[in-house]
């Protein structure tokens, strides 16, 4: 018989509802779901949990896990490993690593790594470029996440800015086409600017006015003009500011959208008075913009033109942040500790845990047609996140997994803690403890 866990006594989160219940996983998948469920046989492990919330584990649509070619900052085992014990049990990386995953034989050097060393189910972006439509048209679509296009602020080679090409991937390709919005002839004339005023120690709170709402705006509507035009699929990450909620229409269910849109835990959480407090911190493509920024992202995600949330978690050492402003690199690590923000959110009445559920699985499940995940369902996968909602922590150094070794949450004190992370059935995480389960699979696609 396949090993067999007990989840008992559980206040289930699923589909726009919460029910009580019991669990029943066997093997990788859910076996059943009931009022009430006994143990056949005393080979079955039992999880009591009290009255906690199981959740549908997170599927983080935007990671950048670093391997290959920027281990320094992180790897994938170091950062998947961090993921489980924030409660999210799937994700889908990044191409602009070294090398950027441009070719179809990169993007399976990537996958032989995570098949060998990752903690959390995986996915890989394949990047487009300017000259590499050939290679994205070999792409297998159903075991591939999507396409990965930077419209600004890339790394490499990746920014592809002639339009001509642009229309021709748009015009090309079934996958969802995920795209960084930022104008960079916008970017670059703001920075000129505030580079003559103050040389590279620029101020730290500028940045949200160097990579402005107006660079954001010009990009993002660009690329939806041209997903209308083309009929492409197009998914448009990390909104930053009120003004681009306004692309995006909530009058359609997800399943039809063609245009869709991510908001991630840092635009949602922090503003531009946070600056001064947490600097290069806090430093992140898109800029972190204004309160009324952060109060419209929130809007749209609550009346559905924001379809997802994820992280875009992106680890620098603190070495690399502690530079001027013009040499601090953009991005943080946030897979750790994104789930219990939102669960704050949740303790302060602006979001509720059906919802943190479907923005956090089943949305990104159904956008990225993911087989068989993002919902506690009977035959699914076992991708559970149990949580207690009161029993608080706070983030300290000794308890940070990331292998850069910091967060922009260190010192907060969060009232709700995951207490276990089951992936494909298997307990992989529980109360601080990574146990030694790289039980991740490569997610595959229903296209």
């Amino acid at each position: 018989m396949k090993n067999q866990t007990l989840i008992k006594n559980a206040k289930i989160v699923n589909e726009g509802e919460i029910i009580e219940g019991d669990i029943l996983i066997e093997g990788k998948t859910i076996k059943e779901i009931n009022d009430f469920i006994s143990a056949k046989s005393a080979d079955v492990k039992v999880i009591d949990v009290e009255g906690n919330y199981v959740f549908p584990g997170m599927i983080d649509d935007q990671v950048h896990f670093r391997e290959p070619g920027l281990t320094h900052k992180a790897n994938i085992e170091t950062e998947s490993k961090a993921a489980v014990a924030g409660g999210i049990t799937s994700f889908i990386e990044m191409p602009n690593t070294k090398p950027q995953t441009t070719t179809v034989e990169k993007l399976e050097e990537k996958f032989d790594i995570a098949a060998k060393s990752s903690y959390a189910n995986y996915s890989f972006m394949f990047g487009g470029t300017n000259d590499n439509l050939e290679e994205i048209l070999k792409v297998d679509t159903k075991t591939v996440a999507g396409l990965k296009l930077f419209l600004g602020s890339s790394t490499g080679n990746m920014l592809v800015d002639n339009p001509d090409v642009l229309e021709k991937i748009f015009s090309s390709t079934d996958m969802v086409i995920s795209v960084h919005c930022e104008d960079e002839e916008t970017i670059r004339g703001n920075l000129a600017n505030f580079k003559t005023k103050y040389g590279d120690d620029i101020p730290m709170e500028m940045h949200p006015v160097i990579r402005s709402e107006e660079a954001c705006y010009l990009s993002s509507s660009t690329a939806i003009k041209l997903a209308k035009k083309t009929g492409a699929r197009l998914h448009v990450f990390h909104l930053s500011t009120a003004k681009e909620t306004e692309l995006f229409t909530n009058k359609i269910p997800l399943k039809d959208k063609k245009i869709t849109a991510e908001v991630c835990i840092h635009h949602l959480w922090f503003s531009d008075e946070d600056y001064k407090a947490k600097g290069s911190h806090i430093k992140w493509n898109p800029a972190v913009k204004t309160s009324e920024d952060r109060d419209g992202l929130w809007k749209a995600l609550l009346d559905g033109r924001i379809d997802v949330i994820a992280t875009d978690h992106a680890p620098h050492t603190i070495e690399e942040k502690s530079n001027p402003y013009t040499s601090a690199p953009s991005g943080g690590p946030l897979v750790q500790h994104a789930f219990v923000a939102l669960l704050e959110a949740y303790h302060n009445q602006k979001i509720s845990l059906e919802l943190i559920a479907q923005k956090t699985a089943h949305n990104p499940a159904i956008l990225f047609d993911v087989e068989k995940r993002g919902y506690i369902k009977e035959g699914y996968f076992a991708d559970l996140v149990i949580v207690d909602l009161n029993n608080p922590w706070t983030v300290t150094k000794d308890n940070i997994l990331y292998k850069c070794a910091w967060s922009p949450f260190e010192g907060n004190t969060f009232k709700s803690r995951i207490t276990h992370t089951f992936v494909n059935g298997q307990l992989a995480y529980n109360n601080f403890n990574v146990l030694d389960v790289k039980a991740g699979m490569r997610l595959t696609f229903e296209r």
